[in-house]
């Protein structure tokens, strides 16, 4: 018991077991379609999106492969070709 790790919850204000609160900082993402989204998945663009500083329009059936997540359950950190830092959305794709 004296190995265990232990954080402190803000919300609750009580000392968690490190495993405890990775459990409660887990968020869902789910795609416009309604499915789960997880680290590595591939999805595909079902609306043209203008990206802002890098001069180009994302088409509708883009394929955008190996997302990650980000804290945040609307927003998802991918790469694609010529756009650094790309961050989408999650209600502007669909999992393959």
């Amino acid at each position: 018991m004296a190995d265990e790790e232990y954080v402190y919850d803000e919300e609750t204000g009580e000392w968690i077991s490190a495993a405890e609160a990775a459990a409660r900082s887990v968020v869902e993402v789910r795609d416009a379609a309604g499915n789960l989204l997880a680290d590595g998945d591939s999805v595909t663009l079902i609306k043209d999106l203008k990206v802002k500083g890098a001069g180009q329009t994302l088409k509708v059936g883009t394929v955008i492969k190996s997302i990650r997540l980000t804290g945040d359950p609307q927003e998802i950190d991918c790469r694609f070709e010529g756009i650094k830092g790309l961050v989408l959305r999650a209600e502007f794709v669909k999992k393959r």
